[in-house]
């Protein structure tokens, strides 16, 4: 049977990813960006979909979605932002972008459509391996991402008694649109993440297809590639070694300035 589904931050990255996998197995898919009408990387899929403008900080357009969703199986909050640079480097209205973004769009959007998920539905939230492991001069994205790994996990608990699911999917670095969201404050730890995402081998639909297998397990952590599983384990079970190489990362990053 159709599954309906609504996706964040879909005209790209790995929404779009998600999108087209849901599509090729006959779901019916509700794409929702910032853009006022699809865009062409939208407009050129097949299968049932439809989309939806979207901005996850406006209250209204989540108010506007709640009257034309009639009832959900798998909401996934995707959209976001990466901001890069220092604590100290980091001015408030950034701080306060991002977190409107990363945290609160997710925080509306499960207020908004939770209600329209049935027994059986899934709630999936992005966010990143930044969220389980925290490197230096990420403070920012560090920040809400783990809050939304924190948010995931409590919702979790909150929904599997109605038979509802949450995942949350924490891929380390890998090709997507993330790059072009990139608008901190210091241009020297925006343009190193930006070759980062750019050198990876890791892309948007391998991310896609193996965060979904995770999803259909109903798992509630999602690592989709080796490096964030290994590093995540890393941090739990080798935690002085962990902690020396985060502070030797930080001493490095701090002598090249």
């Amino acid at each position: 049977m159709s599954r309906h589904i609504l996706i964040t931050g879909a005209a790209s990255g790995l929404g779009l990813a998600l999108a087209r996998e849901y599509l090729a197995a006959g779901d019916q898919v509700i794409l929702t960006d910032v853009h006022a009408e699809a865009p062409r990387t939208v407009s050129g899929l097949s299968g049932h979909w439809s989309y939806l403008k979207l901005d996850v900080t406006d209250d209204d357009d989540w108010a506007a979605a709640v009257r034309v969703v009639d009832s959900l199986d798998i909401l996934i909050n995707n959209a976001g932002i990466a901001v890069g640079g220092r604590l100290d480097s980091t001015s408030m209205d950034t701080w306060k972008r991002i977190v409107d973004i990363n945290l609160l769009g997710v925080v509306r959007g499960c207020k908004a459509m939770v209600p329209k998920l049935g027994r059986g539905g899934r709630v999936v939230v992005t966010a990143s391996a930044a969220g389980l492991v925290h490197a230096p001069h990420m403070g920012a994205y560090n920040a809400t991402k783990a809050a939304a790994v924190a948010l995931a996990e409590t919702l979790d608990a909150e929904l599997r008694p109605r038979g509802i699911s949450t995942s949350v999917i924490c891929p380390l670095f890998f090709r997507s649109g993330l790059a072009d969201s990139l608008s901190g404050d210091d241009p020297q730890a925006d343009q190193a993440a930006r070759t980062l995402l750019a050198k990876t081998p890791l892309t948007s639909e391998k991310v896609a297809s193996r965060s979904i297998r995770g999803i259909s397990a109903r798992r509630l952590v999602i690592t989709p590639d080796a490096l964030s599983t290994l590093t995540w384990y890393f941090k739990r079970f080798s935690r002085i070694p962990y902690l020396a190489g985060t502070r030797l990362i930080g001493r490095v990053i701090d002598r090249r300035g």
